[in-house]
């Protein structure tokens, strides 16, 4: 991130926020040699972190009429799945006021009545329950030192599962060493039929919760994986070789 100006920086209780940009990037940052967002900025739409393409295989399954992103960013999943389906209606819920703030003057954040941006601590949104059920929940709540572990907890899965619609799935962004976690997945199995998962180039680890069983084979996947790379317009396969059944 050394080559990068930096275009803007402030701070609020939570630490420091900077916009970095050059000719054809810009991220958002939570401190030193922190990326929360890289988007491209002539084409936004591609997610430039291999945790938020991990992410998008739960399209494999689904085809979402509603979804809840917990944790903001720069807004890539937004991006992502506007250009995916521009009828998905999409509320973001994001901790930090400066963050949306941010997403919105420098990160191309969409306007229009089929995007929701609240205000508001993920946990508590949640605990609430005060929204129409979600085909999808993505979260990815991440502060400088990384994953928030109330993210992890019973009460924010179990939570989350009472939001989401009964063939629906909740779409956890971890690290690699969440891989190793048996609580993290016996809450899952509870509250979930079917739960896999993708280890990312960047050592993330990304979880696909799923109310339902979803019966397809490797091959299926491909031919479905290889369609939807061209809707999202960059390619699955790296995602697809490290994704599977986590038991």
């Amino acid at each position: 991130m050394t080559d990068l100006e930096v275009l803007h920086r402030c701070e609020d209780e939570h630490g420091p926020l900077l916009v970095l940009d050059d000719k054809h990037m810009r991220v958002l940052s939570f401190g030193d040699n922190d990326e929360q967002s890289k988007l491209l900025k002539l084409e936004p739409h591609i997610p430039q972190h291999t945790y938020l393409q991990a992410m998008l295989l739960v399209l494999l399954f689904i085809k979402p009429k509603r979804v809840i992103i917990l944790g903001l960013g720069g807004g890539g999943l937004i991006h992502a799945l506007r250009h995916f389906d521009t009828g998905i209606k999409v509320t973001a819920v994001e901790l930090r006021s400066k963050v949306i703030e941010l997403a919105k003057r420098f990160f191309q954040l969409p306007i229009g009545k089929k995007f929701t941006v609240i205000h508001q601590d993920a946990a508590q949104f949640l605990q609430e329950g005060d929204h129409k059920k979600a085909d999808v929940i993505f979260a990815d709540i991440y502060g400088a030192d990384g994953v928030d572990e109330s993210q992890l907890s019973e009460a924010f899965i179990e939570n989350s599962a009472s939001l989401i619609k009964s063939d629906g799935f909740l779409v956890l962004n971890c690290w690699k060493e969440h891989s190793q976690n048996r609580v993290l997945l016996s809450l899952l199995q509870k509250h979930f039929c079917e739960v896999r998962a993708c280890l990312t180039g960047g050592g993330n680890w990304v979880v696909l919760a799923g109310k339902n069983r979803r019966e397809i084979s490797s091959s299926g996947l491909k031919t479905k994986a290889h369609s939807l790379s061209q809707q999202l317009d960059f390619t699955l396969g790296r995602s697809l070789t490290r994704f599977d059944i986590w038991e």
